[in-house]
């Protein structure tokens, strides 16, 4: 089989569907772990694969990450590759065993998902989790271990950005991401809006862009092509501009049944290329027919008001999965902040 011109550089990897809570807003409806996951031998199988394939960072997601006994095993899998790896996580079940072997296998970093003051992330979760996340924060930071927030932004806490921005000044942390919540999975059921002005956050972080505490920036399903389009994404260079979707050109999602996406956000069956049971890593990605959304995309594809926009070219439509979920067309940014 010929190589297509794309080169994997990272991926996401659900590595389990457990989890300890079963969020109001998770786009996965984690927790309770998948039928036939797989094994501890594939799952390190498919960490060489990945290697193999030059993947420079491979993210560990869940449901939650620490509830799959093997996880360490798996990250050290890649780190001995030479593959950075960072951890996404609830920060929960933390105990300084744990720590302890976050730092032998070698773990890049660490991000805590944080979703409001108080009185917000908890009501989304479990009562007592804020606090618990907040004392994993100070743990990690305590055991030297790069940690950063993800906040996952819908109606009910986009305006606490600020409350939130005074919380995280106390704590040490060398970057805060915001996402948009998309409306899949359990946030698709309308317990609460996910609908939200992406000008809120995009003028919260120019606002904060000479923090001199930690970084602050949007996700890639915020945006786009603002004035500050360059300094928003977490680089303060001015440059760091959206370039489109990478899903399939430079990025790939892998979940625990060995699926794999383009993007591990793109949570529907229409959009698996294949399974790493079934075919390689190699075979999946250098199929000429595969995630054709991107490699095949061309300009004239766009809808919308991204049809006429000026950088259309370059944004390509945006999110292909917040797009997807909020309106069902791949193409088309309904609530791009330009």
């Amino acid at each position: 089989m010929s190589r297509v011109p794309y080169q994997l550089r990272s991926c996401v990897w659900e590595i389990t569907l457990a989890c300890c809570f079963s969020c109001r807003y998770c786009g996965s409806k984690a927790g309770m772990a998948r039928e036939n996951e797989l094994t501890t031998e594939e799952a390190l199988k498919i960490a060489g694969q990945l290697a193999d394939m030059g993947c420079r960072r491979v993210s560990l997601i869940g449901g939650e990450v620490f509830m799959r006994p093997d996880w360490a095993d798996i990250v050290k899998a890649l780190t001995d590759r030479g593959v950075k790896v960072p951890i996404i996580t609830n920060g929960y079940l933390f105990t300084d065993s744990l720590l302890s072997r976050l730092i032998a296998c070698g773990v890049e970093s660490v991000a805590v998902s944080l979703d409001g003051p108080e009185r917000i992330h908890d009501a989304h979760r479990q009562t007592g989790s804020f606090s618990r996340a907040s004392r994993a924060m100070d743990a990690l930071a305590e055991y030297g271990i790069p940690v950063s927030v993800i906040t996952t932004l819908h109606s009910e806490n986009v305006s606490c950005l600020e409350e939130m921005y005074e919380l995280l000044k106390k704590k040490d942390i060398f970057a805060w991401q915001l996402q948009a919540c998309s409306p899949m999975g359990n946030a698709s059921e309308g317990e609460f809006s996910t609908e939200i002005d992406f000008r809120i956050p995009i003028r919260f972080v120019e606002e904060h862009l000479d923090n001199p505490c930690f970084a602050v920036g949007i996700a890639d399903n915020i945006g786009y092509y603002t004035e500050s389009e360059g300094y928003l994404r977490g680089n303060t260079s001015g440059k760091a501009v959206y370039l489109g979707c990478r899903a399939g050109l430079s990025a790939i999602g892998i979940d625990s049944v060995g699926n794999v996406r383009g993007c591990e956000s793109m949570y529907d069956d229409r959009f698996i290329e294949g399974n790493l049971r079934e075919k390689s890593l190699y075979e999946i990605w250098n199929d000429p027919q595969a995630f054709a959304y991107n490699r095949q995309f061309t300009p004239d594809m766009l809808t919308g008001r991204c049809k006429t926009c000026e950088y259309g070219d370059k944004c390509a439509g945006g999110c292909r999965s917040y797009n997807f979920f909020t309106h069902g067309k791949l193409y088309e940014s309904l609530r791009c902040a330009r």
